[in-house]
């Protein structure tokens, strides 16, 4: 048994299907469990809709969705030969679910609407994918991740109910690999036991997959993309980066801490509990063999860069020269939690605390005008964050050459700088 992911931008045009269809042709009389994304860019497609309901203009968030219906509908049509009115009955049947919803005036949260219209993305992408490879003899079985993943009502960043989902996948997943090969589903969603959708927050579609391939005891997961592996910075950024073959579970948190745009955490945990491998694959050429991440030790890592830009520092100093205490920065911590924001590095001394965070102008606003009514608050913005992993010191005066350091902090193994 294996577990396949693929993202948005393995779907995002009529090549990147029949691509998807040709890699999974390689996986003859293998047992696979195929989580999809919505096509790229859907996502933000329809948090329009959501944005334009929400402020009550039915007009206008009923005109974008219907772009989106247009953009799936030929879509589907340039794929297929034979199964396209079958392919459009059921995104009908799914269409006419967010339309009525959107004849609606919202009486409840933003997030409510948010989970109960973005969800449709990822089951328009998995019913056209679905379609496509019966038509090309690749047979399998569309699921409602919906009927499967139970989660509780904590919209747009909803905790899964593992006993329960646990005991769908017994019920309902596990057999219908009596009869099919591959079963067709989809990441990022869930749903409440009212029925209600809800989304898994951030890299959903890579944890839903990990949820399924740890109860599903699979023999590995694979999370296909658009680079050749995991890399050890940003090659747009930096062109000489390259390639790692091999990372182990804690190594690919540590980057994810830092900022790497790599594997989110919670991916990891459900994989490292059952010790699943999981592989970071290109869909452009899946003949590269790309990133294996286990629970092994892995030794003689290349230096790991990640460098974050638009940073901003708040500086909270004590307005009477005293301590700043536990009192003060409790109170601080407790305003990242409400505001979601999180601290990228922080420092304090005697009487300040320094927090360097990703520039959200609304959230960063909010921050310093609560602070300052028992501290004195100072911002410095438009600064980069350094962050290198197994550094060398040629490395590093390399990357900070001719910068202004204005705060570093260095363990044996990692070193961080704030620059101007």
């Amino acid at each position: 048994m294996r577990v396949f992911k693929f993202g948005g931008a393995s779907v995002n045009s009529v090549e990147r299907i029949k691509n998807l269809a040709d890699i999974l042709a390689q996986y003859k009389q293998e047992k696979i469990l195929v989580v999809i994304s919505a096509m790229g860019k859907m996502t933000n497609a329809l948090e329009k809709v959501v944005t334009a309901f929400f402020n009550h203009k039915n007009e206008e968030a009923l005109s974008l969705f219907n772009a989106i219906k247009e953009q799936h509908l030929g879509t589907a049509k340039e794929l297929f030969s034979e199964n396209y009115e079958r392919c459009a009955q059921q995104l009908n049947d799914f269409f006419t679910e967010i339309e009525w919803l959107l004849h609606d005036k919202p009486i409840k949260s933003y997030d409510y609407y948010y989970d109960q219209i973005v969800c449709a993305g990822e089951l328009f992408s998995t019913c056209i994918i679905s379609h496509y490879l019966i038509e090309k003899k690749i047979i399998n079985k569309w699921v409602d991740v919906r009927d499967i993943i139970r989660t509780d009502d904590n919209f747009r960043d909803a905790s899964v109910d593992w006993d329960f989902t646990l005991a769908r996948i017994k019920a309902e997943i596990i057999p219908l690999f009596n009869k099919f090969d591959i079963v067709i589903t989809q990441g990022f969603i869930g749903a409440t036991d009212e029925n209600e959708s809800t989304t898994l927050g951030r890299e959903g579609s890579d944890y839903t997959a990990a949820v399924f391939a740890n109860m599903l005891d699979a023999e590995t997961q694979t999370i296909w993309k658009d680079v050749e592996s995991v890399m050890n910075a940003d090659p747009k950024q930096f062109p000489e980066a390259i390639s790692i073959p091999e990372l182990n579970y804690k190594e690919v948190i540590e980057m994810a801490y830092y900022g790497a745009q790599v594997i989110h955490p919670k991916t990891i945990k459900p994989l490292q509990n059952k010790n699943i491998p999981l592989y970071v694959k290109s869909f452009i050429n899946p003949t590269l063999p790309g990133t294996i991440i286990h629970n092994q030790i892995v030794r003689s890592l290349p230096s790991i860069i990640v460098l974050k830009e638009n940073q901003v520092m708040i500086e909270a100093n004590s307005k009477d020269f005293s301590f700043i205490g536990e009192q003060h920065i409790g109170h601080l911590y407790h305003l990242f939690e409400q505001l979601h924001l999180k601290p990228n590095l922080t420092q304090n001394g005697a009487i300040s605390f320094v927090g360097v965070f990703d520039d959200i102008k609304e959230k960063i606003d909010k921050l310093a005008s609560t602070a300052s009514e028992n501290l004195d608050v100072h911002i410095e913005k438009g600064l980069s964050l350094l962050t290198i992993r197994h550094y060398t010191n040629d490395l590093f005066k390399k990357l900070t050459e001719k910068k202004n350091i204005i705060l570093k902090q260095q363990t044996q193994e990692t070193i961080q700088v704030l620059m101007r």
